[in-house]
């Protein structure tokens, strides 16, 4: 198989970034409410899986920040309507089970290659609210509280919160985030988050402080579950779905968001489709096995290549890495606090805020600052789904907006005699009494409809001539609308008893001017010309054949 190469470098990479993934998949383990272990089995299993399957050979899977999101909303909104974690756990199992098979199916269809169709805005403000509902979720924690399930309980309840603050709880939480940031200015071979994990909890195993605790983890192998898909409320089946889309979607833009990052350091190319498909497998066998779901981890993934990973086996290592500690010392995992994990969690929160995008939302275009404003705030406070569907809509309508006034500015019309200094119509013979009978419509960009509505307008000032001539070089594309539209013009034009030559048709406008019966119903093919010289000559050949006076009164009587 593809990208199994092995080479010293991705030993100290998988080693390296299963170190870094140790206390992450904990923390993300312990906000989900399935408990720490969940994080690790998540790690292991779909790190391992996403190795071998994916379609990038450096990418380090496992348990994320927007996938623990959702996962922790799903479950938190599951348990509110079972009673307990056990009472719904197979509604958890067939949750994350369905969003590794739709997963997979999204590569199977090929649409891994979409992403690049999401506007900057929308993931800047996305994944931005992701930072935010990390960080408010991680407040009650850091504070020796437990945190309620939405970030609207959060606000609704912090005030009241830091009136009964765990001032040691609070302490360890802050001193994590410190050592997050600055042990990297001492050594940059150890991660600051390990250095953290160890370096506080045993500070707080020595000091003996009233600090909540993890508590004891597995430590053994997880054990199937697929028996509690039997155990489902049929009342949950619409939630499970609903999630398993959510989870899916999500879990493709933050792979293949990763893949593009590992693209652009390690100067390959990835394949997106077979990158869904093997993250979808190991989703779902994550999920049969009680493992938190998640996608491909931009940092653990950096930091791999850095320290020399090259192809599948980093990937591979780095989850034998964190089974073997899972087997030889997971059980000292049950004295690192809560606060420690939440300061962990805080810093990655952090680390997700696209802080550039923020720094330049005064520079940007307006309609840009908008999408990212409300991506964000419908992240945060309603729905991350709907978020990024609320954000490709109002990017797709400014989009238009700005199309339709850059066709609006191009599209002109001009008299013959004074288009371009006269230079088609010099030179042909025509009775001087006739130049202003000729004009020229030149239009530039496609005929879609969001300037459906402002080709017909500019027609309504075309009057008092004789034939006009459309020029069509730069019309790549006609939409129904467009067409439609056109057609509608072009009959007005024929009321007006104004004939219509058009030049310079493009394969696509002409066959959709045909298909629609506009070619040769409404204009005939003798006045469909490929150049506009061509066209020129066409009208003065008609015109040299009625006599001036004539034409002149026929021009003024309409």
């Amino acid at each position: 198989m593809k990208g199994f190469a092995f080479t010293k470098g991705d030993v100290f990479g998988g080693l390296t970034a299963g170190i870094v993934a140790l206390p992450l998949a904990l923390a993300f383990g312990l906000q989900s409410g399935l408990g720490a272990a969940a994080g690790l089995y998540g790690a292991i299993i779909l790190g391992f899986i996403s190795a071998i399957l994916g379609g990038t050979y450096t990418q380090v899977s496992g348990p994320t920040g927007p996938m623990t999101v959702v996962a922790t909303a799903a479950i938190a909104g599951f348990v509110q309507m079972g009673g307990s974690i056990e009472a719904v756990a197979g509604a958890i199992v067939a949750t994350f089970l369905l969003a590794g098979i739709f997963q997979a199916l999204m590569g199977v269809v090929r649409l891994g290659a979409l992403i690049r169709f999401i506007p900057y805005p929308v993931i800047s403000g996305f994944m931005s609210g992701i930072g935010v509902i990390i960080i408010l979720l991680q407040l009650f924690p850091a504070i020796g509280q437990p945190s309620p399930p939405t970030t609207i309980d959060v606000v609704r309840q912090i005030g009241p919160a830091f009136s009964n603050i765990n001032v040691w709880a609070l302490l360890y939480a802050a001193l994590t985030v410190v050592i997050v940031y600055l042990f990297p200015r001492i050594s940059k071979t150890v991660p600051g988050t390990l250095v953290a994990l160890i370096g506080v909890t045993i500070l707080s195993v020595v000091l003996q402080k009233d600090v909540e605790v993890i508590g004891s983890i597995p430590t053994g192998l997880p054990e199937m579950q697929v028996a509690s898909l039997f155990t489902i409320d049929s009342a949950l089946y619409g939630q499970i779905i609903r999630v398993a889309i959510t989870l899916a979607a999500l879990g493709a833009i933050d792979s293949l968001l990763t893949s593009v990052v590992a693209d652009n350091v390690t100067k390959t190319r990835h394949d997106s489709n077979r990158e869904l498909i093997g993250q979808g497998i190991g989703n779902s066998v994550t999920g049969i096995f009680g493992g938190l779901p998640g996608a491909g981890a931009t940092m653990r993934t950096l930091i791999n290549v850095r320290s020399g990973g090259t192809s599948r086996w980093s990937g591979i290592i780095h989850s034998v890495t964190l089974a073997v500690i899972l087997l030889a010392i997971g059980s000292y995992a049950a004295l690192i606090p809560k606060a420690v994990l939440a300061g962990l969690l805080i810093t990655v929160g952090l680390g997700i805020l696209d802080f550039r995008g923020i720094r330049h939302i005064r520079v940007i275009p307006r309609g840009d600052a908008a999408i990212m404003i409300v991506v964000l705030l419908v992240t945060v406070f309603l729905d991350l789904l709907t978020a990024v569907g609320v954000g490709m809509v109002m990017a797709a309508l400014f989009f238009m907006k700005k199309m339709s006034d850059a066709i609006g500015t191009r599209t002109r019309i001009e008299p013959l005699s004074t288009y371009e200094d006269g230079q088609y119509w010099q030179g042909r013979g025509l009775p001087a009494e006739l130049e202003g009978n000729v004009l020229v419509k030149h239009i530039e960009g496609p005929l879609f409809f969001g300037f459906a509505s402002g080709l017909q307008k500019m027609s309504e000032g075309v009057v008092d001539v004789s034939h006009a001539i459309y020029r069509m070089e730069e019309v790549p594309f006609i939409d129904q609308t467009g067409l439609y539209s056109l057609q509608e013009t072009l009959l007005t034009m024929e009321e007006r008893g104004i004939k219509v030559v058009l030049t310079g048709l493009l394969k696509q406008p002409e066959h959709m001017l045909r298909k629609g019966g506009i070619i040769p119903q409404l204009i005939p093919d003798k006045n469909v010309c490929p150049t506009f010289s061509a066209a020129v000559d066409c009208v003065v050949d008609e015109l040299k054949k009625k006599e001036p006076s004539s034409t002149s009164e026929n021009m003024h009587g309409h």
